[in-house]
């Protein structure tokens, strides 16, 4: 594993605050079970969930409203983070922070191309952009606007209490996640030609390539790809409806998330162990392609199975109109 590579820098009160909270709450009991699994709300199993259950199930556009401003906030957000290059606090010597929850539990904490660099945060920003887009879309239901502020408060808690980000990093992931909530729909309202507002979002992802080395960047670049040539694709050639029966909605996540998480495993089957996580551009290279085939599939292809359940769930006599034409609803954007 090559040496950690990053600048360190912060408030000596972000430091003693992050070790008062390690020593008083600790590492095992409720209090740590709670307040570690309160960062789960701006991970990738739930992300996939809601986005999912919203595209697969309930309303195609709302879900491809939320999953866009997703997919660019984890392009973005690594972005920054290759450019500030903050290591994370249990980085800093001298200071008795640890790190609770890995980023990613596979790889070693010191492991800086796995784990991620500290500046912003990607929980709180993702949390405020999934959260923020449903309030956003959603306007008139309040239940949505009161998430939209709890749960990204809670997640940023989580962040500092697990030790894996400074109280200022997730401070700048909630105004990232503000900016590509009301950026990301405002350019899409002001462009209509889609493929010159694909374009522009494709540049300004484009230049991590030149910078970036985390592995958080190449996989969210794979996936707005797959997501750029997914759409039309599905648009064109698939054209599922939308179904009202929530039981069918939860099928088709249950049934898009083992293929989401599936896939992401089977494409690396091929690659030995070593090249994955070497590091180098032709590691990120394959996983940039990988994630890009995985949402093609799941986006663009996976809902070809939908006219085919939905007939053998009609001659069951289970739903015979339960399928509509995806509608906007009120406050939709686009």
């Amino acid at each position: 594993m090559a040496e950690a590579v990053g600048v360190i820098f912060f408030f000596d009160w972000e430091m003693r605050f992050m070790e008062w909270l390690q020593a008083h709450i600790g590492n095992t009991g409720v209090g740590f079970w709670l307040l570690s699994n309160l960062s789960a709300f701006g991970e990738q199993l739930l992300l996939v969930v809601i986005m999912g259950f919203l595209y697969w199930g309930l309303n195609k556009e709302f879900g491809k409203y939320v999953g866009l401003n997703v997919l660019m906030a984890n392009v973005w957000n690594p972005m920054i983070k290759n450019l500030v290059l903050r290591l994370r606090p249990y980085f800093v010597p001298g200071y008795n922070v640890k790190l609770l929850r890995l980023i990613d539990e596979n790889a070693d904490a010191m492991d800086v191309a796995a784990q991620g660099y500290s500046f912003p945060s990607g929980h709180s920003c993702n949390a405020v952009t999934v959260y923020g887009s449903l309030a956003a879309h959603e306007k008139k239901r309040k239940i949505f606007w009161v998430l939209a502020v709890l749960l990204p408060l809670l997640v940023g808690f989580s962040r500092v209490f697990v030790g894996a980000h400074y109280p200022t990093d997730v401070l700048g992931g909630w105004v990232l996640g503000i900016i590509i909530v009301t950026l990301i729909p405002w350019l899409k309202r002001k462009i209509k030609n889609r493929w010159i507002f694909y374009g522009i979002l494709l540049l300004s992802s484009v230049p991590g390539f030149f910078f970036c080395t985390s592995n958080d960047y190449f996989s969210s670049f794979g996936m707005l790809l797959g997501f750029i040539l997914a759409e039309p694709f599905e648009e064109r050639f698939v054209k599922f409806e939308n179904t009202k029966n929530i039981f069918r909605c939860i099928l088709r996540t249950i049934g898009g998330g083992l293929i989401y998480f599936g896939l992401n495993a089977a494409l690396k089957m091929p690659f030995p162990k070593e090249l994955l996580e070497a590091g180098n551009f032709v590691s990120q290279l394959i996983r940039m392609l990988r994630y890009a085939a995985v949402i093609f599939v799941v986006i663009g292809v996976y809902p070809m199975l939908f006219k085919l359940t939905g007939k053998l769930w009609n001659r069951k006599g289970q739903e015979p109109q339960a399928d509509a034409p995806d509608q906007a609803t009120e406050g939709d954007p686009s």
